[in-house]
């Protein structure tokens, strides 16, 4: 299955989604078109999808907010609109879907909120990382005080912004960034295997650590080790708990729902 808006490209095989963003002339600028329809893809994904692969095209992932746009906007405006990028960045991290980038080139500004409420992330060796807003003017709206925040931590996150600091893919994998540092050419590869393990995964252990571990995080050490608990024997009473443990016994591959 395969269909394309003008912005966005998707593909659908074997359970797996690959979303390409196609503003080739924009560097993958994240406009409101573009972002509706990241977000109408994320509010009814197709049944059979397990995992999403989101990447870009001509040689980015994205490059931010499209300022053409921004600039037009009144602060009551722009208060909804950055509210309606938290909706969709929350769509993508707690939708239930796990979500692999594959990044290469620009992923700036709005680029890196995205990319930071996916669950896995590769960097091809051109990945350029940035949060540039302080030479625009502009403060992030995205959702990067939560998510960027929490991966570099506030202080890193602060000089970041100030300095406009760029890291680069090896960089970015020792701060958390990315989870892989690749070769370039490689990432969409690396992205599209691992989306195949993931996808054989029992759903509801995929769900369970897209819902719980970040939860957790926020929790108090014993309101976090309850909600564990509550997540383990969830998913210890399914069918698909059954089929694991006698697959491990009988010595070959699960077959899960």
């Amino acid at each position: 299955m395969s269909a394309e808006t003008d912005l966005l490209t998707i593909e659908v095989a074997d359970k797996i989604a690959t979303l390409t963003m196609n503003r080739p002339d924009k560097r993958n600028a994240m406009c409101e078109a573009l972002l509706q329809q990241i977000d109408t893809f994320f509010t009814a994904p197709p049944k059979e999808v397990r995992v999403v692969v989101l990447t870009g095209t001509a040689g980015h992932y994205c490059s931010g907010l499209d300022l053409s746009e921004h600039v037009h906007r009144s602060a009551e405006e722009n208060l909804y609109h950055s509210r309606h990028w938290h909706a969709v960045m929350e769509k993508i991290q707690f939708g239930g879907l796990a979500v692999v980038s594959a990044m290469f080139g620009a992923v700036i500004g709005g680029g890196l909120e995205l990319a930071a409420s996916t669950h896995v992330r590769i960097a091809e060796k051109s990945t350029i990382f940035q949060m540039p807003e302080g030479r625009r003017g502009i403060f992030v709206g995205g959702g990067a005080t939560a998510r960027v925040g929490r991966l570099l931590g506030p202080d890193r996150m602060t000089e970041m912004m100030l300095t406009g600091r760029k890291y680069n893919s090896d960089e970015g994998l020792a701060l958390g960034l990315t989870h892989y540092a690749v070769a370039d050419g490689e990432a969409l590869t690396l992205a599209q295997t691992l989306a195949g393990k993931i996808s054989r995964n029992a759903p509801l252990s995929n769900y369970l650590m897209i819902q719980s571990i970040p939860r957790i995080n926020d929790m108090s050490k014993s309101d976090g080790l309850f909600t564990e608990s509550l997540a383990a024997a969830l998913s210890q009473t399914t069918p698909d708990a059954e089929e694991g443990l006698k697959a491990f016994l009988e010595k070959r591959a699960p077959e899960f729902r």
